[in-house]
């Protein structure tokens, strides 16, 4: 329980802090927003996980990984897309 809550601080600094640099450079951009928390949780999450016992809530967030793989993959294909289309 104790890791859990030290990753849960982790990640919400991390989300503080983009967003204080988001604000300071007047850019707010949802796309780089979620890829900067997506780089957070997968490092997080591999600080976190152990080598022999995997905790249930881990188990439950590598979904949420597998999701936020899957949108960054088309955030990708769209940015692609879009300078393809020049």
């Amino acid at each position: 329980m104790h890791k859990k809550r030290i990753a849960l601080l982790a990640l919400t600094l991390w989300l503080i802090l983009i967003i204080a640099f988001m604000l300071l450079a007047r850019t707010l951009d949802l796309e780089i927003f979620f890829v900067l928390w997506l780089i957070g949780i997968l490092v997080i999450v591999e600080l976190v996980s152990g080598a022999s016992a995997t905790p249930r809530y881990l188990k439950y967030l590598r979904f949420v990984i597998a999701a936020g793989v899957i949108i960054f993959g088309a955030i990708v294909a769209q940015k692609v897309l879009e300078i393809l289309s020049r």
